[in-house]
């Protein structure tokens, strides 16, 4: 028996202590979401810096194409839902960060997609002037 009926998403209580960076709570359902990240995180022991550290299409990272998937074969699903709802007490999260999302409800499509280049100078024998 294949059953489509829509499912209610019911939870009693949610504390979430951070969101950031491209990131999202969703209640309730959601056709598509596409976060997108591209950071560039310079750590020097010197804080020196020349003016030209923010040209990101500097760094092949985030200018290589990201590979598609390909499409996955259809397959048949019968499916009986006993109850219409999906019911949860509590919710802890800590943090949703960088191109992600925590979701209460369904979800037709998501592409997320975080590129973050890091860089750190350290000092090797150099005295600071």
């Amino acid at each position: 028996m294949n059953v489509n009926r829509v499912r209610t998403s019911k939870v009693q209580a949610m504390k979430v202590y951070s969101i950031g960076y491209a990131s999202a709570l969703f209640i309730g359902d959601l056709q598509q979401f596409a976060p997108l990240t591209e950071a560039l995180a310079i750590q020097r022991e010197i804080s020196r810096f020349r003016g030209d550290e923010g040209d990101l299409s500097a760094y092949p990272i985030f200018s290589v194409p990201i590979p598609q998937l390909q499409p996955i074969r259809v397959t048949r699903l019968s499916v009986n839902n006993v109850n219409p709802e999906i019911c949860v007490s509590q919710v802890r999260i800590l943090a949703v960060s960088t191109s992600s999302s925590f979701q209460v409800g369904s979800l037709g499509r998501m592409d997320a997609q975080s590129r973050i280049k890091n860089i750190r100078e350290k000092l090797t024998g150099l005295v600071p002037k």
